[in-house]
């Protein structure tokens, strides 16, 4: 899939985006010969892509209503009864003010052996109150005064890790925010930012006081495909919204452009076809036991002729164990780190390898080996094409990455490779992108 069918789900309006002082990522420049060659940037083992297109968000509702009755009475009080839902276009339906009881943690063990009406209620009891919403602000300048003001720019939303009130949240929802406030029950709390990694999209916030609501952590790797799942957040600020769906599939990899030159790439994604809108971003993905199984991230939509996105019923979430690595590592060192070969790929496909006449039609053809690297340690020349990473096959550059996130840092890894019409296989001990 291309870059630009995917976008970000935080509800943040659109702008000539900026250079960020910390992009998600570099993506490496090529050469010319043989292939485009990527040109290592120091930063990561970023994929050598064609740039994407930048998406812009829109979303589209369509409510319909119809009331049928033969007695004039009649018809007056189904379209009463309609216009008070909320269900004639156009209409906004009435609230009754009310003041809500702060959430506390529910106490409650789910079994999806039950009756299948009971499980969505008892999920949603369960995991509502462990969603905050996000409110980010940013200084903006009045062009009439001339003065400074905080003002909001967006809102996304986070997920409870810890009752002493860290909270889980997407990196590109806190992004270039110059104030967070978390919306917890009624009560709304300034956050103070723990730790980013614009590397995985992940970023750790934390408010005062004790006793929150913390979510309990599930196994995502025990996943299988067609299982019930439930999505929470506040998709266009409507907080503590739930949408229930199924696993779609398990192990995408996709990337995203965020910016004008920021690829982030994402990997061992699960998909759902539960509905997530801008503002689900960082919210929670769970299980039918109420379990943290996912951290959602991304949809993906299609453009109609005048730009307007499509629904496409397809979410991807970060998967909950590898989320949690990295949010302890940003709670203990306020920074994460991953595992790193030191090489720049780029894709090799059936067109390419007729082209340039490669002894294999799929893999990740090594543009650039970093001096003194692991890959460089362990003899993997600018040239080889790797096609398998300990137990994952590598058909291109996303797959490197997917592989390294399976891995630890410090671990040997063996490396299949073809050089020339030479087929290897050779042992990596993996580095730290902290120390390259």
């Amino acid at each position: 899939m291309n870059p630009e069918d995917f976008e970000h789900v935080s509800d943040i309006p659109s702008e000539e985006p900026s250079a960020p002082s910390q992009p998600p990522t570099q993506p490496l420049e090529a050469s010319s010969e043989p292939l485009p060659v990527c040109d290592y940037t120091g930063e990561s083992d970023e994929p050598c892509e064609e740039p994407a297109r930048v998406r812009h968000w829109s979303s589209a509702a369509v409510v319909t209503a119809a009331a049928i009755g033969s007695v004039v009475g009649g018809l007056l009080v189904a379209a009463g009864m309609v216009w008070s839902l909320g269900l004639l276009p156009g209409v906004t339906p009435l609230r009754v003010a009310s003041t809500p009881k702060a959430s506390t943690a529910a106490t409650l063990s789910i079994s999806p052996s039950g009756q299948a009406l009971d499980v969505p209620e008892a999920v949603a009891s369960k995991v509502v109150p462990s969603v905050v919403n996000i409110t980010i602000y940013q200084s903006q300048v009045d062009n009439f005064t001339g003065q400074t003001a905080v003002v909001e720019a967006g809102n996304g939303s986070g997920v409870i890790i810890r009752e002493d009130g860290y909270i889980l949240t997407n990196y590109h929802v806190v992004e270039n925010a110059d104030r967070v406030v978390v919306t917890i029950g009624v009560e709304d709390k300034v956050a103070k930012v723990v730790g980013v990694d614009p590397s995985t999209d992940l970023a750790v916030l934390k408010i005062s006081g004790s006793g929150y609501p913390a979510i309990e952590i599930g196994t995502p790797g025990n996943l299988k495909v067609g299982q019930f799942v439930m999505a929470v957040g506040s998709p266009f600020g409507l907080e503590k919204t739930v949408t229930s769906g199924i696993v779609s599939a398990l192990q995408r990899s996709e990337q995203v452009l965020a910016g004008t030159n920021d690829l982030t790439t994402y990997t061992n994604l699960i998909q759902t076809d539960a509905a997530i809108n801008p503002g689900n971003s960082g919210g929670a993905l769970v299980d039918a036991t109420g379990k943290l199984i996912g951290i959602n991230t991304l949809i993906q939509s299609a453009s109609t002729a005048v730009g307007a996105a499509q629904s496409a019923g397809i979410g991807f979430a970060i998967p909950a164990d590898f989320a949690m690595s990295i949010a302890n590592q940003l709670i203990t060192d306020g920074k994460a780190s991953h595992p790193y070969l030191g090489v720049s790929t780029q894709t090799v496909d059936e067109a390419v390898a007729a082209q340039f006449q490669l002894p294999v039609q799929s893999g990740a053809l090594v543009a650039f080996v970093r001096p003194g690297g692991p890959a460089d340690q362990a003899k993997i020349k600018r040239g080889d094409i790797i096609t398998k990473i300990g137990d994952a096959p590598i058909a291109g550059v996303a797959d490197v990455f997917a592989a390294m996130r399976l891995h630890k840092i410090g671990e040997t890894v063996p490396v299949e490779l073809v050089r020339a019409d030479q087929k290897l296989t050779l042992d990596v001990t993996l580095g730290s992108d902290a120390t390259r």
